[in-house]
């Protein structure tokens, strides 16, 4: 399938998506929260969004699976499968504080071929087809040139429900902190992969990630030249609930910082 064909009305209709999750976000009252877990928040904007994306996606690749954080539609065995986090950044959203996104993945098997994310407040749309390179708001973007983590922004996300690997994943900080030009944590890992993508950071790791958080960002890093493994250095980082992502140049020199510490946890 060629999947230029789908993308532009997969573009349209994410923007229309983060349209809407601009609009509500003006007058949304906080009583409308819901709790999923312990400080996993959702509220009836993820949930229409999704829904929204679920009915045009549907529309656009007839026959597809989903993989959707709120569960508005399932994958069986699909040869393509959408998996999508209709608003990723929801506490930042319901905060007020302007950074969140819509992210959206496609696989075909187990492989990713297509990712987008839209940035809701900065109005920067993101996307990559696999072999076809990584782009932002129509223009082509690379991973920044930097080669050492001395010289490098890292971004990173703090664990909000799973707390027994808390020490190691300080001190992993605590290295970058003293040894890099700082660490930033956004509270989307969409936006993260993203940012690392166009060169804002050189880098970005995290755990306790779920597959429709990094699906849309992965690819797009990929595509604009950057590396993306789990904390073995392996290719679990879609499903296996932790990601390091980088420019490529200094990947080695932060995953053996990450490995040193994290799996003698």
């Amino acid at each position: 399938m060629n999947l230029q064909h789908i993308l532009q009305p997969s573009l349209d209709l994410i923007k229309e998506t983060g349209a809407f999750i601009r609009q509500e976000g003006k007058n949304f009252d906080r009583a409308n929260i819901e709790h999923k877990g312990l400080n996993d928040l959702v509220s009836y904007v993820d949930k229409q969004a999704e829904q929204k994306l679920v009915e045009g996606l549907r529309q656009i690749l007839p026959g597809c699976g989903f993989i959707a954080e709120e569960g508005t539609a399932q994958a069986a065995d699909e040869e393509y499968k959408w998996i999508i986090d209709p608003l990723d950044g929801t506490t930042n959203f319901l905060h007020s504080l302007p950074v969140f996104a819509v992210s959206v993945g496609l696989l075909q098997g187990q492989e990713l071929v297509m990712g987008i994310v839209y940035e809701v407040n900065a109005d920067e749309m993101f996307w990559a087809i696999r072999g076809q390179g990584a782009y932002c708001n129509g223009e082509r973007i690379k991973v920044s040139p930097i080669a050492e983590v001395s010289q490098s922004l890292i971004a990173t996300g703090f664990p909000y429900y799973d707390f027994g690997l808390m020490q190691t994943y300080l001190d992993i900080m605590e290295h970058f902190m003293k040894n890099s030009h700082g660490l930033r944590r956004l509270g989307s890992a969409a936006v993260d992969l993203v940012y690392t993508a166009m060169g804002r950071f050189e880098g970005f790791f995290e755990y306790n990630l779920k597959p429709w958080d990094v699906a849309g960002g992965i690819i797009i890093v990929q595509e604009a030249g950057g590396t993306v493994t789990d904390f073995k250095g392996g290719s679990d980082f879609i499903f296996g609930g932790e990601l390091l992502a980088t420019n490529g140049k200094i990947h080695q020199e932060a995953l053996q910082t990450i490995k040193e510490r994290w799996h003698k946890a």
